[in-house]
This record gives structure tokens, sequence and C-alpha cells, in this order.
């Protein structure tokens, strides 16, 4: 089983950035990173895997970009110019194989243990 650990949340102002890692301990093909706010439902947020360009949700195209370092099987977001409304806790997602449906959930096989990423106003 590969585990994956986050790293990088905090509390910064609104403008802000930030930039989340995420680190397998083993091979992983596909990646994605999702987000959790109190009382709402967990969302994708971006996703990479090998052969496709990035995707990401519309709340977070041109602000977010997620890309990979292969040969340290970690995958990074690079937050910018944050808003309140991303305040959430961030986990990231991998999976062994490609991914059919980048952003949902359903597709991926690990999970990390998420980091808290807070923007105040």
């Amino acid at each position: 089983q590969v585990q994956l650990v986050e790293s990088g949340g905090d509390s910064v102002q609104a403008g802000g950035s930030l930039r989340l890692s995420c680190a397998a301990s083993g091979y992983t093909y596909a990646w994605d990173w999702f987000r959790q706010a109190p009382g709402k439902e967990r969302e994708g947020v971006a996703s990479v895997q090998f052969g496709r360009t990035p995707y990401y949700a519309d709340s977070v195209k041109g602000r977010f970009a997620i890309s990979r370092d292969s040969a340290k099987n970690t995958v990074y977001l690079q937050m910018n110019n944050l808003k309140p409304e991303d305040t959430a806790m961030y986990y990231c997602a991998g999976s062994r194989g490609s991914v059919s449906y980048p952003l949902r959930s359903d597709g991926y096989n690990y999970w990390g243990q998420g980091t808290q990423v807070t923007v105040s106003s």
C-alpha cells in the first residue's frame, strides 16, 4: 500500500500564496488534490497524470497549478491569489493507474491525511 504524506498547509491572508506538497512512498501514476471545507462536500481541485494535461476545477483555474516530480514521487499544488473560500482541509490522492474522470474521488487508491489551509480576509 502506497502511503501519501501532505505538507505545506498554513494560515495566510487573502491574496497570499502557498505551496502544498505530497510525497508518496511508491509509484503513483495519477495524482489529484481534493479539498473539504466544514459542512461542505469534498471537491476535486486539480489533477495530473502521465500523458494528459493538468485538469482544474473552475474555481481555481488561473490561480492554482499542479505539478509532479516523478523522480521523487511527489506532487505539488502551487496556490496563488488565495481567497477565503479556499479555506479547507486539502488532501492528495494517488492512483496506480490512469484515472478516467479527474477530480472524482472514486478513481483513486491512495489518500493522504490532509493539510489545513486557512485564508483570512
